[in-house]
């Protein structure tokens, strides 16, 4: 591959994506098998739920530093200790024999994840030209949403029988993914702008950037969105408990409502995927406004709240056989999908809501890109994700608090709906916020773009390697 040509950038972008979906994988693994650890262990599931936890914030944290350390140095050295670190985690884990090792591992696990996001978010804005921001990004992040379905999944299978195996997998799966990393394109900074096509661009971030960045006002909105955003993305994990209490209102036993809430929540999952038309979208857009992305992710948003809402209260009638095996009860809810309009309408509804909300996260990374220069990126990426999860965090708790305060007044399912319905309303600040971006980011990305020009124009009597073309 030549260094720096279209398939040497092709394999590098494949590389990251790949990265970025393994540390979530990594994430994932645990809390399917939080009975076979804390069984092993000797403790209860709640002390491994709280390894999760403490995970989470952890990695949340650290990214900021790992950032920080990204878009002041070079960032190959940083990425391959961050992957580094948490495989090394991952593979303690997977031969721990008591809790606080486990609990440790598990820390130090999440301090290397927290390198890989954040870093690797960085590399890819500089890999990818402008126009294609949105399109690219919608891939790089929905190989994170895969990561962590796959790593639900992988604990799931692989641990059934020896819940250690998927950790040591998973670590042997980093080895092989870090040494791939060692044959990427090691990306100039800013290589992916216009205005720095012909000079070596050399500037790094400092202490003292912090008023810089925000006082780049899109930043702000950015930033702020996520925590009510997440707060409502939160609370869809609750997806499966709506779907068994409908299932258990009908009349089923818990074992077949469970299997039957798991599937239906799986299935309305799928809108997710439909991000990458939200990252067109937003390319299209863009080139018509400097408004565009976040005119998308605004509307998107917006237009997601109703639809969620009609989605929680739609009945249901579930044809299934009550217990059966898990396959069968699968098929016949993929059979009610076609044979009961009632579900059917249910499965649209919450793929056009989840494709709406799913435009926010391609035209996030590519806003974060556009507004600021290549050294702030990987900052502001880790400072938006620490909000995002202390979102999701609140989301998650505090739903279930509602659920209990309204089942005085409501009755299963009509508590988890009414609880949830009123959760969405989140995304309406969430909407607002994107529309406040769009006020503000023309200005902001001119005055970027206008100082990468004044940096180029400075600099342009200096040597420069010849760079290929740029996909």
């Amino acid at each position: 591959m030549n260094r720096g040509g279209t398939a040497h950038r092709a394999y590098s972008v494949v590389v990251f994506v790949v990265l970025a979906s393994l540390d979530n994988v990594a994430i994932g693994l645990v809390p399917p098998l939080y009975g076979s650890i804390g069984t092993d262990l000797g403790v209860g599931e709640g002390h491994i739920a709280l390894a999760t936890t403490v995970m989470f914030m952890i990695s949340a944290v650290a990214a900021i530093g790992w950032a920080y350390a990204g878009d002041r140095t070079n960032r190959k050295p940083v990425l391959l200790a961050g992957t580094a670190i948490w495989v090394v985690g991952t593979a303690w884990s997977g031969v721990s024999d008591s809790y606080v090792s486990f609990l440790l591992s598990q820390v130090v696990a999440a301090v290397g994840l927290g390198g890989v996001a954040s870093v690797s978010f960085s590399v890819v804005s500089d890999l990818i030209s402008p126009r294609r921001r949105g399109l690219v990004m919608s891939f790089w992040g929905l190989s994170q949403g895969v990561g962590t379905l796959a790593g639900t999944l992988l604990g799931g299978l692989l641990g059934a029988g020896d819940w250690r195996r998927p950790f040591l997998t998973v670590a042997a799966a980093g080895v092989v993914a870090g040494v791939a990393y060692l044959f990427t394109y090691d990306v100039p900074r800013g290589d992916s702008e216009p205005e720095l096509a012909d000079v070596e661009y050399d500037e790094r971030i400092h202490a003292g950037d912090l008023p810089r960045i925000l006082a780049r006002r899109t930043n702000v909105w950015l930033i702020l969105q996520g925590f009510s955003a997440q707060v409502a993305f939160g609370s869809l994990v609750w997806l499966p408990v709506l779907f068994r209490a409908r299932a258990e209102d009908q009349g089923y036993s818990t074992a077949t409502a469970v299997v039957v809430g798991s599937v239906f929540a799986t299935l309305f999952q799928l809108g997710g995927a439909f991000s990458i038309l939200g990252g067109l979208a937003g390319d299209r857009l863009q080139k018509r406004t400097p408004r565009g992305r976040a005119l998308v992710a605004a509307i998107g948003m917006l237009a997601a709240v109703p639809l969620y809402v009609v989605l929680y209260f739609v009945p249901m009638r579930i044809d299934v056989p009550d217990g059966g095996s898990t396959g069968a009860i699968i098929g016949a809810v993929l059979t009610n999908v076609v044979t009961e309009p009632t579900v059917g309408l249910s499965l649209l509804v919450a793929v056009v809501a989840l494709a709406l909300t799913s435009a926010n996260s391609p035209n996030w990374f590519a806003l974060i890109a556009d507004v600021n220069p290549p050294e702030h990126r990987g900052t502001v990426y880790s400072l938006g994700n620490l909000l995002n999860g202390a979102g999701r965090a609140g989301g998650n708790a505090l739903v279930g608090v509602a659920f209990r305060g309204l089942s005085q007044a409501f009755p299963p399912p009509l508590n988890y709906a009414v609880g949830l319905a009123a959760f969405q309303l989140f995304f309406i600040p969430t909407g607002i916020m994107y529309w406040l971006a769009s006020r503000t980011v023309a200005r902001d990305m001119e005055n970027t773009h206008a100082a990468l020009a004044t940096y180029a124009d400075s600099h342009e009597h200096e040597p420069v390697a010849m760079r290929e073309p740029r996909p």
